[in-house]
């Protein structure tokens, strides 16, 4: 039996609570594609009829309707606020080209490359700039250094990089670089297809502050003067630490704005809604989650100033400890080890997210729009790390943005 209108997708579409993730696309391909809407979010469009089969997949593993936290045994911490970790630490690529290059020191990019260089993956599955539209971002299979050095970067805008699926498990195996809602919908995935566990040794993701618009991008370029048709390639962070966002125009000029600007005063504003209520932000389903590890300055802040890149990198799974200690036994990997409570000190609006967050799930609940579940995730313990006023005020914060229609 097929149907026109898939309940899962409705359901998703009335809560707003689509991340752009792709993996509908995957597991009805041809009846649905991901499309670009106002004001430049990813969004599912249903072109053709599903099966009640692949819409019950697709309610079983979206992350807009569920994400079901089911950690393996064994890990020696699991933190309310931080997860489950084998390892935590810092560290960089010990290439210096690559750790420049990189948003936050190459830890990831040092872990991919030591996984195509042993054998361990044919390929890597991550997120690149569009060659036609280069503020956008593609899906691509990287199969060398070079070609991860390229990739390196953050890229503050929509991917969707699990739509894809079908034709990267054809292609063999690979490492999967993601967002942390796409390795939670690719790891929930797993559960339904047994070739994922299989040809996928390794998932990374990256500590996740939300998906700006494209329309927030188009702000960063009207900043800087530089008209969107004229720009042949554009940097959101690397090149430094936390580098510059930077366009490059077709002529070879440059203009750039600090990665304070560019997301603090610009992206930041331009945050899907999904986000705003995201319960793991952390990759707590990866192997590795890796993320800024930013000094702070003299009054606890973190600081913006360009220095050398630093990764925090985190083993989610006795698969990624074994992955980190066998780049750093190779000699591509430094890391140092840190007391997981220093974390608050490096991410601390990771910190203040994750303590809010049943705050602005009871909001949406009370609104009537349909919500996630979340599962697993500790969420009540988070909590309980947050003043009763601090709780109030998210609460009433996402209740005026809903009542105001901003949500």
């Amino acid at each position: 039996m097929s149907q026109m209108a898939s309940p899962a997708l409705t359901r998703v579409a009335r809560g707003r609570t689509c991340t752009g993730c792709g993996l509908c696309a995957a597991i009805a391909p041809g009846a649905v594609t991901m499309t670009m809407e106002a004001p430049g979010y990813l969004r599912p469009k249903q072109l053709a009829p599903i099966s009640v089969a692949q819409d019950a997949a697709i309610a079983a593993a979206c992350p807009g309707i569920i994400v079901d936290e089911r950690p393996e045994a064994g890990a020696p911490v699991d933190d309310p606020l931080w997860g489950r970790s084998h390892f935590t630490g810092t560290g960089h690529s010990t290439d210096a080209a690559l750790r420049h290059q990189a948003s936050s020191g190459g830890g990831i990019s040092a872990l991919l490359v030591h996984a195509l260089e042993t054998g361990m993956v044919d390929f890597v599955v991550q997120t690149g700039a569009d060659p036609l539209l280069p503020t956008a971002n593609v899906t691509i299979a990287t199969q060398s250094r070079d070609e991860v050095f390229a990739a390196a970067g953050s890229r503050y805008t929509a991917s969707a990089p699990l739509a894809d699926l079908e034709t990267w498990l054809a292609r063999g195996r690979f490492a999967f670089v993601g967002k942390p809602c796409d390795v939670t919908a690719l790891r929930a995935r797993a559960r339904q297809d047994a070739r994922i566990d299989a040809q996928v040794p390794l998932m990374l993701a990256f500590f996740c502050a939300g998906i700006p618009s494209a329309a927030g991008t188009g702000r960063i370029l009207d900043k800087l003067g530089v008209k969107p048709d004229d720009v042949a390639s554009f940097r959101y962070r690397g090149d430094g630490w936390p580098g510059f966002a930077t366009a490059t125009r077709k002529d070879g000029s440059q203009a750039r704005m600090s990665y304070a600007d560019s997301w603090g005063d610009i992206l930041s504003k331009e945050v899907q809604f999904r986000c705003k209520i995201c319960p793991d932000a952390i990759g707590n389903s990866a192997d590795v989650a890796c993320a800024d590890a930013w000094i702070g300055d003299d009054k606890g802040y973190p600081s913006f100033e360009e220095r050398d890149g630093r990764s925090l990198i985190i083993a989610r799974s006795a698969r990624g400890l074994a992955a980190i200690d066998a780049a750093r036994a190779a000699g591509r990997l430094e890391t140092q080890p840190l007391d997981m409570a220093q974390i608050a000190l490096m991410q601390p609006s990771q910190a203040r997210r994750k303590k809010e967050l049943l705050a602005r799930l009871s909001a949406l609940i009370v609104s009537g729009r349909p919500w996630p579940r979340y599962h697993g995730l500790q969420l009540a313990a988070a909590a309980r790390k947050a003043p009763v006023k601090q709780h109030l005020r998210a609460f009433a914060g996402l209740v005026r943005r809903l009542y105001q229609g901003r949500a």
